[in-house]
């Protein structure tokens, strides 16, 4: 269900390549990095192109330039690669359940936060010699028209979707061999609830606190960075959504001393911090793809790679603390808990607009449902009270 997205955002990213739309608003975007950050025109180029294309499609715009620029601009060129994620697998994320807005906002945010955490990591040192003020010119698509672009596009999503096809199949079947190793091995400690997750999780969990998580929540999102950066961040975001549905449907917090889903707030957070293709499956393609394109910088690029790889999850983490700030709890309690709280009360609620907004909710799942009480959960005074407060047409109530 979700492969096809990617190859139509492909296509339609190739054709929006083809018109020339992409290099204009990359260029836009990467002059006004240049203008307010003091960076290179290589450098704010691929930054600005890694919010709509890959890591390794990036630095494709800039090709001619690669064997000239410092080693501070490379580093910076390797850390927007993994602190930013493909317009191609955009679609798929949003897919899952994932917010399209934050995902939007978190790509265009970690442009310039993954300039700003490069230069930190490598400060410039040397003169550019890459200082081009009427602007850099960018390399256009081979294709003849807009339906033979479409064709490429599709054509090469043909390797993207088997690689995420294939990335997922064996991440996923070694995680479950990971964690029967690691229960097994726990069994002999009494604690057969060690995994892999849990590992992560404990490693991470100072960071995921930082960022703003709740401490309750940390652990969770903790095990998410860990899947993040040990295996890619489609896993990462496959389990997000899992607990987004299980915090809609309403289902029990805890399971055996499990918590099953966390507060709206952490699923912001976390969905900032996972947005990015920082992760070691990653730093091979990175360090592969511009090698093949510079062969002249193998050597600054094989050095500077894993420390690139790490700027690009600060960058990410960076832009999660901004979002922790921005974002205000919302409504975190499961609507048939609010509903039952609120009608079983001797006095009728006001119409808050929480209580509007699960009614809402209340009445489209019965819409798109044959369930006459979807899931069990609500029970006959919800149904009642939301009848007054909607004033819904006779046939819902």
């Amino acid at each position: 269900q979700v492969l096809p997205i990617v190859v139509f955002f492909s296509t339609v990213m190739s054709m929006l390549y083809h018109v020339g739309l992409m290099q204009w608003l990359i260029g836009k975007v990467g002059w006004i990095m240049q203008i307010f950050m003091g960076t290179t025109p290589v450098e704010s180029l691929v930054a600005a192109g890694n919010i709509f294309v890959g890591q390794t499609e990036s630095p494709l715009l800039v090709r001619p330039y690669l064997p000239y620029i410092t080693k501070s601009e490379l580093h910076a060129v390797m850390t927007a690669g993994f602190s930013t994620i493909a317009g191609s697998v955009l679609g798929a994320y949003i897919s899952f359940g994932v917010s399209a807005s934050h995902l939007l906002t978190a790509s265009v945010m970690s442009a310039p936060a993954s300039l700003a955490t490069s230069k930190l990591f490598w400060p410039e040192t040397e003169k550019p010699t890459v200082t081009l003020s009427s602007g850099l010119q960018m390399a256009k698509g081979e294709s003849k028209n807009l339906l033979e672009a479409a064709s490429q596009g599709a054509s090469t999503s043909i390797l993207l979707v088997a690689n995420i096809a294939v990335n997922l199949i064996s991440f996923l079947a070694l995680l479950a061999f990971l964690d029967s190793a690691l229960s097994w091995v726990g069994n002999l400690f009494d604690y057969p609830q060690l995994n892999f997750e849990n590992i992560c999780a404990y490693v991470f969990m100072p960071f995921s606190f930082m960022m703003g998580v709740d401490w309750e929540d940390s652990f969770i999102v903790g095990g998410l960075l860990g899947y993040k950066t040990f295996f890619n961040e489609f896993v990462a975001y496959e389990r997000l959504s899992k607990l987004m549905h299980n915090r809609e449907k309403g289902v029990s917090m805890y399971v055996n001393g499990v918590k099953q889903y966390m507060t709206v707030r952490s699923e912001v957070i976390a969905t900032y911090a996972l947005c990015g293709f920082a992760n070691f499956g990653s730093l091979g393609l990175v360090i592969g793809g511009l090698t093949s394109i510079a062969p002249s910088k193998k050597k600054e690029i094989a050095g500077g790679a894993f420390r690139a790889m790490i700027a690009g999850t600060v960058a990410c983490f960076m832009t999660a603390c901004v979002a922790g700030m921005l974002t205000g709890p919302g409504l975190e309690i499961p609507c048939h808990n609010l509903l039952q709280n609120a009608f079983n009360s001797t006095d009728f609620p006001a119409n808050s607009t929480e209580l509007v907004e699960c009614c809402q909710q209340l009445f489209t799942s019965v819409n798109l449902s044959q369930e006459i009480f979807p899931g069990g959960n609500y029970n006959l005074s919800s149904w009642k009270g939301c009848c007054q407060i909607l004033d819904q047409p006779a046939f819902h109530c």
